[in-house]
């Protein structure tokens, strides 16, 4: 069969700092720099997820990309969009927020509500040049 690849792109914005727990003021200071100011920053980021699969012979599509705008809307926009990462979403309690950690959770989040018949991957701009992809 014809596989083919549907994309359905989204965009939310959030807050968030880069801070380890673990370190101290000064190491975190000095592996996040900007990204570890303790009143949190914000990025506009957009989102691509990608979807393979056979075209489905009843209704011509791969996936409803409907139905992948409403997943998408659900998993992740209403749970990130204009959200402070670190202390408002509960996969960042104890995790980094960094956009590579970010682009995980919203695969995870994903990919336990679409069928494992389909190739997921999703791809996360954090800035315009900046950008992460899982499963890379």
């Amino acid at each position: 069969m014809n596989k083919v690849a549907v994309y359905r792109k989204a965009h939310f914005n959030a807050a968030h700092r880069l801070h380890n727990a673990n370190l101290g003021d000064a190491e975190n200071a000095e592996l996040f720099g900007k990204c570890n100011f303790p009143n949190y920053h914000g990025h506009n980021y957009e989102l691509i997820v990608k979807l393979v699969g056979e075209i489905d012979p009843k209704t011509g599509y791969v996936y409803d990309l409907k139905k992948l705008a409403d997943l998408i809307d659900e998993c992740v926009i209403e749970k990130m969009d204009h959200r402070n990462l670190n202390l408002d979403v509960p996969e960042f309690k104890n995790l980094n927020p960094t956009a590579e950690n970010i682009v995980v959770v919203i695969y995870n989040l994903l990919r336990e509500k679409i069928e494992s018949k389909y190739e997921l991957k999703v791809t996360l701009y954090e800035t315009e040049r900046n950008f992460v992809e899982f499963p890379a």
